[in-house]
């Protein structure tokens, strides 16, 4: 007993030594939070364990250079430094831009209000002496004469309400029922409020929306970015840390986000929580099996096909949300490996099938995905146009924040621009990035092939904003490396376009309207989208901006259930074109990369 005790000792005094010697700690001085690490941890890693979501595009590979802080006086990049055994790393992170606009509105095309939740009030019949019908089916029975629609062979049977059903008959014989083509979701004496909630989970940011489930109307509206971007900044990035790491963490973080987002919807609009009975979530097909918690390898390897993407009703407890307690989650279609559910919400809201007329649908942002067709016929395919449009691998890039450099004009021999806010300049966002190329163009600073002749004192360089005007100490300006960025961002682009036309065997003039969805979509302008090659030139006029579409569809999906059922086999029968190993979509690629300079 003795010897044993000897060695219990040792083995925890060895366990309190190795837990010393391995541990460290970060104190942030900004937010006065001080917190314990593993030794060894980036600091960058230490600031997505307080909560403070870093801006980290590129990951954490150190490429981006947006992750900076201050230690010791010294600017570093968080993800670079690491944290020694036993130290207390002092850490000042940097103003970084926030109230970033996120685009919450979309295309407002009028629709039935006919939705998947309904509510009906039934009287629960006492049993006769002799009768063999349990109490729920009884009370299918009742709610199916009351709703015609109602087919009790297909509702699931749900063992606690059944259980539950002698009590509540004898309390009152009139329930109200909430219910949905599946389940039965709640039965209550009074009518009370029934509401439904929206989600389009984007790469960069999330849009939510309440809605009345008695009408349809939006009560409230939430938007934030999503948090998962501190792992990467594209669906790429993520889907390796999640193949190296496990899924929990980004499935986690996004969980998190939205359920917070139902809080503040639900207090916006002044309901319970327990009010929302169907949750619709929309995202591109990574963002769909992330949330989840869907391993994303089959995405990311050939030949790049979803694990799984029919529509889904699932139960949304199960997923971290915290509403009604049998509320349902949608999961709306992906359509292909990188064509998601998202642009099924795109398709939903412009409903391209519906048209005569032959329309381009874009949706422009870490991918391209798009969309080509009438009712005859449709077509689809997604770009790896990358993150430059949304701030990602441009040296001075950035989202819509305060201070963001949106749109930019070069006339007669002068720069000028705006800002998001009014704000002193601090960085380019997409709009602005467009804009600036097509002014280098404008002022021949740029030829054919992409190089930049600034005229400038640094050579390489084009310096919008001075660092004595800006609001920063940096400035803004543009280097030649992001120009081969946007470059292979709009050949991408581009090249996908000519792809589905070839597919369908039309030209530029056979298209009548071309939707652009998403947040860089509705602010760019189609001019300065022509004149880099973003989209053919003969299509400028056509633009026409959609806004968020795919939040758009996400509501339709619960207000018209008819519509959200079209949509499963309208997906069925859209044709995917694959681009990754296509020798034409390379021809076209390499053509796209140049620019037309009208010498």
């Amino acid at each position: 007993m003795l010897w044993s005790g000897i060695i219990l000792l040792v083995v925890v005094m060895l366990g309190l030594e190795m837990w010393e010697v391995f541990m460290a700690w970060v104190k942030f001085v900004r937010e006065g939070i001080e917190i314990e690490v593993n030794a060894g941890r980036s600091v960058l890693e230490a600031e997505i364990q307080a909560g403070l979501r870093p801006d980290a595009p590129c990951g954490g590979l150190g490429k981006c250079g947006k992750c900076l802080v201050k230690i010791n006086g010294e600017v570093v990049k968080a993800c670079q430094v690491r944290i020694c055994e036993g130290e207390t790393c002092v850490v000042e992170t940097l103003d970084r831009a926030g109230n970033e606009k996120i685009l919450t509105d979309g295309f407002n095309r009028e629709v039935v209000f006919e939705p998947g939740l309904r509510m009906a009030q039934v009287e629960l019949e006492k049993a006769k002496t002799g009768e063999k019908r349990s109490d729920w089916q009884r009370l299918l029975d009742a709610l199916a004469e009351t709703d015609g629609e109602v087919e009790p062979g297909q509702m699931e049977v749900d063992l606690k309400l059944a259980g539950e059903l002698y009590g509540m008959r004898r309390d009152s014989d009139e329930w109200y029922v909430i219910y949905s083509r599946r389940r039965i979701l709640e039965m209550r004496k009074e009518a009370g409020r029934r509401c439904l909630a929206a989600f389009d989970i984007g790469t960069t940011t999330i849009a939510g929306y309440l809605l009345d489930g008695a009408d349809g109307r939006t009560l409230a509206v939430e938007s934030r970015m999503n948090p998962q971007a501190q792992y990467g900044a594209d669906v790429i990035m993520r889907a390796n840390y999640a193949l190296e790491h496990g899924t929990e963490a980004l499935s986690m973080c996004v969980r998190k986000a939205v359920n917070e987002m139902l809080g503040s919807l639900a207090e916006d609009a002044g309901i319970r929580r327990e009010d929302v009975f169907q949750v619709c979530v929309v995202g591109n097909t990574c963002m769909h099996h992330l949330f989840l918690g869907i391993s994303p390898a089959s995405l990311v390897h050939a030949p790049y096909t979803p694990a799984v993407s029919e529509r889904l009703v699932l139960n949304a407890g199960d997923y971290g949300l915290a509403v009604q307690e049998r509320a349902e989650l949608i999961m709306l279609s992906d359509i292909a490996g990188y064509v998601g559910a998202d642009t099924c919400g795109c398709l939903l809201a412009i409903r391209q099938d519906q048209q005569e007329e032959i329309s381009l649908m874009i949706d422009i942002g870490t991918n391209g995905e798009m969309v080509l067709g009438n009712r005859e016929r449709m077509v689809t395919c997604s770009t790896a146009a990358g993150p430059a449009f949304e701030g990602a691998k441009i040296e001075c890039g950035m989202r819509g924040a305060a201070g963001a450099v949106d749109h930019v004009k070069y006339e007669d021999g002068k720069w000028n621009y705006t800002t998001v806010g009014n704000k002193p300049a601090v960085g380019l966002c997409g709009s602005g990035l467009i804009d600036l190329v097509a002014g280098l163009l404008d002022a021949g600073m740029l030829d054919e092939n992409g190089v930049l002749r600034s005229g400038q004192e640094k050579q390489g360089v084009f310096i919008l904003v001075p660092p004595e005007r800006g609001g920063n100490e940096r400035g803004v300006y543009l280097t030649q490396k992001d120009l081969g960025e946007v470059q292979l961002a709009k050949a991408a682009i581009a090249a996908g376009i000519q792809m589905l036309m070839e597919r369908i065997g039309i030209t530029e003039d056979d298209i009548c309207s071309v939707y652009i969805a998403g947040a860089f979509g509705n602010y760019m302008d189609p001019v300065s989208a022509g004149k880099i090659g973003l989209l053919p030139a003969t299509l400028v006029k056509k633009v026409k901006p959609v806004g968020n579409a795919a939040g758009e569809g996400a509501k339709i999906a619960l207000v018209n259930e008819k519509e959200m059922l079209e949509m499963d086999e309208l997906v069925r029968k859209i044709e995917f074109v694959e681009l990754a190993a296509s020798a034409d979509f390379q021809d076209h690629f390499i053509d796209e990369l140049g620019f037309e300079t009208g010498e």
